[in-house]
């Protein structure tokens, strides 16, 4: 069980150094673009109607487009839904499986070509297990990620050939290695594909593809990872045979556990057969999954294991040995029914998790040392581009997510391969910049290149390095404006501390599971009292948090991941989170995990009486940048316009009405006025036509929510 969060201690002013002081009275805050999903009251109602949810998580479901009562009843039980079969849905399955078929009855010697990655292994393991089960005689290859790089190659043909093999089946690559495929047809072996990766422009001349990307955008299946379409292939094949039983719950959990770790859009047969195969995983008879569990310290038999334990505990220790370890240890490691050599394979997983770990932590301190120092100009490029030739090819990725995490701006993160003529790299995406679409840009510059829209990686020629910079710059500039490049946070909908209870937390997990396509809820709450805050073990921030509510104060703990060097927080901020519950010496607790920050408006701010933080004093006296506050009375209310945040006040006796911006810049009006002023205080404000656009509708939206409150 996670501790609740600890009491921090009261820093003394006394001991404060003169340049800490001083920091402290100057926060620094993440530089993030917030997007606030709009309010729909009436859809909200009638979704609360059909579906007995809160009008909070009502919302939620609107914002993830689920809009009709029959939308909302699959979603809430997957379950309910027909699928069509994937017989239907896939041209070459019945290919496929006939090929399989042919093999195990002729006793032909079957190969599978994997990837190293989470995604990758799960689906050898998979049908390493299914094609045993129904008496193939298979065997199995992962190219090297340091020697090989990604996908089936030549070398890797070439030596099933000699083996004998006389079926070839890729489990999450193959459909970029057209080379590679069109060899295997020459030596006369026969190939499946089964992969989930974009399509390149011509495809491998294989006898049977089996790709999602490949059937219709709106089937049900399209959101397959790797370990999906081999579930689908061996779960079909089973069936076909005749002998299913015994088979498929195995084969579930490991679907279930290679889905999440791949980061698979949470949607469609993907949530249906997740939702099932969570529920199964903490009950596994798969002995490598249970030691798996053992030495992540996860799994509770009574309750169906959360993405999260599988996303942050049980994938990153297989994707560990893929980066910079054996792949066959995971392979023999799901496979095996040996409990002594199940241990065994799990505690190499956790001491090669503990090394990726330190090298990440290493190689981030690193590239941001770089980004900063030289200094590199991604908002310029409007990508980031950063090159350093002794970091391990095997976690740049994960820190390239890091950095995305960071700045917000798509990151390509290279490498040098052994002599150092040829650079190897990653690439993380964010959403309005397409990987696989940029490196398919790059193409006549780059040796070797995959991926889809999120992540991709890419080898080229060390002298090709600038040109690839330039051509990546070319292709951001034709997608990202410059307010692209800031950490996005997507927000669900505004709530207030008093509807932070049990009962909404208890229905958020039952919509389980959340994750990639279908994330965990992000709520708001603004005028927030940071009432204390330190610095944690891991450069974690925690904090507890105040807001004042009809029903009285209200306060809860939380904490910030990797958000350290923001401490101190601002005494007031508007807050966005995910909901947690912490468990710890019997007691369980709501918590907040916070992922977005953001200055209190200061006129929803209280203006006398405020306390101090555990860390420093708010000012004393805020005052509106315009105009000072006078006595009269004031109507305010919150509102979004254009996907911007905005609050508003109506000084009755002044009869003017101010708007500000997220940014601190304030509209003011006088009503009957066609000129108001625009700024950041009354000195530096310019005039500017209040009945022109877009300062008509923006006011417009500004007394229709003043009206509403």
């Amino acid at each position: 069980m996670a501790p609740t969060l600890d009491k921090p201690q009261i820093l003394p002013a006394n001991k404060q150094k003169a340049n800490d002081r001083n920091r402290l009275m100057t926060p620094k805050l993440p530089q993030q673009r917030w997007i606030i999903a709009p309010a729909q009251p009436e859809a909200v109602a009638e979704v609360v109607q059909n579906t007995g949810l809160s009008p909070v998580l009502a919302q939620v479901l609107l914002n993830r487009g689920i809009t009709t009562p029959h939308a909302a009843q699959v979603y809430m039980e997957p379950e309910s839904e027909s699928l069509p079969p994937p017989l239907e849905e896939f041209p070459d399955l019945q290919k496929s499986v006939d090929l399989l078929i042919n093999a195990i009855e002729e006793g032909e010697k079957i190969a599978i070509c994997g990837d190293y990655d989470a995604d990758g292994m799960t689906s050898t393991a998979l049908l390493i297990r299914a094609l045993r089960h129904l008496g193939a005689d298979v065997d199995y290859a992962i190219p090297s990620r340091m020697k090989d790089g990604y996908g089936i190659n030549k070398r890797i043909v070439k030596e099933f050939a000699e083996q004998g093999v006389g079926l070839i089946l890729t489990v999450d690559n193959g459909i970029a290695a057209y080379d590679a495929i069109a060899l295997a047809v020459e030596l006369g072996l026969s190939v499946i594909i089964t992969d989930h990766h974009d399509l390149p422009p011509k495809l491998p001349p294989a006898d049977a593809i089996l790709n999602p990307k490949l059937i219709p955008e709106d089937s049900p299946y399209c959101g397959l990872a790797g370990v999906g379409v081999a579930y689908i292939l061996a779960v079909t094949l089973a069936q076909q045979l005749g002998h299913p039983k015994g088979l498929i719950d195995p084969l579930l959990e490991l679907f279930t556990l290679g889905t999440i770790a791949d980061l698979a859009p949470l949607v469609g047969v993907n949530r249906r057969w997740l939702k099932r195969g969570l529920k199964r995983l903490p009950k596994s008879n798969l002995e490598g999954i249970k030691a798996l569990m053992q030495v992540a310290g996860v799994g509770n038999e009574n309750k169906p294991m959360p993405p999260d334990a599988i996303g942050f505990r049980l994938g990153p220790r297989i994707n560990a040995v893929g980066r910079i370890g054996d792949p066959q240890i995971v392979i023999e490691l799901l496979t095996t029914d040996d409990p002594g050599i199940a241990l065994e394979r799990a505690m190499y997983c956790e001491q090669r998790n503990q090394e990726r770990q330190d090298m990440c932590t290493q190689i981030e301190l690193e590239a941001l040392e770089k980004i900063e120092n030289e200094p590199i100009l991604w908002q310029n490029d409007r990508v980031l581009v950063i090159f350093q030739p002794h970091w391990h090819h095997g976690v740049i990725g994960i820190v390239a997510s890091r950095l995305v995490e960071r700045y917000g701006v798509p990151v390509f993160i290279c490498t040098s391969e052994d002599d150092g003529s040829i650079i190897r790299g990653s690439a993380r995406g964010i959403p309005e910049f397409h990987v696989s679409q940029a490196l398919n840009y790059c193409d006549d510059v780059l040796e070797k290149h995959g991926g889809h829209k999120a992540a991709g990686g890419f080898s080229l020629k060390a002298e090709a390095l600038a040109a690839f910079k330039t051509r990546l710059s070319e292709f951001a500039h034709q997608c990202l404006d410059p307010h692209h490049l800031k950490p996005l946070v997507e927000i669900d909908v505004e709530v207030s501390f008093s509807q932070l209870q049990s009962f909404l937390y208890q229905q958020i997990e039952g919509l389980q599971p959340w994750g990639i396509g279908n994330e965990t809820p992000i709520f708001l709450s603004p005028n927030v009292r940071i009432m204390e805050q330190q610095v944690v073990k891991g450069n974690h921030l925690k904090a507890t948090f105040q807001q004042e509510t009809p029903q009285g104060s209200k306060d809860f703990k939380g904490i910030a991941w990797r958000w350290g060097e923001y401490c101190p927080l601002p005494t007031w901020v508007d807050i966005a989170y995910k909901l947690k519950e912490n468990t710890f010496n019997g007691a369980t607790n709501l918590e907040l995990e916070v992922v977005g920050v953001r200055p209190a408006d200061p006129q929803l701010m209280p203006l006398k009486n405020e306390v101090k933080t555990a860390i420093h004093e708010p000012p004393k006296t805020r005052q509106s940048p315009i105009l000072a506050e006078q006595n009269g009375a004031v109507k305010k209310a919150a509102f979004n316009y254009n996907n911007r945040r905005y609050t508003c006040s109506l000084w009755e006796s002044l009869n003017e009405l101010r708007i500000r911006n997220d940014q601190g810049k304030v509209l003011a009006v006088v009503r009957g006025q066609r000129r108001g002023l625009l700024g950041e205080n009354r000195d530096s404000a310019r005039e500017v036509d209040v009945t022109q656009a877009p300062f008509y509708d923006l006011i417009k939206a500004a007394l229709v929510a003043l009206k509403q409150g």
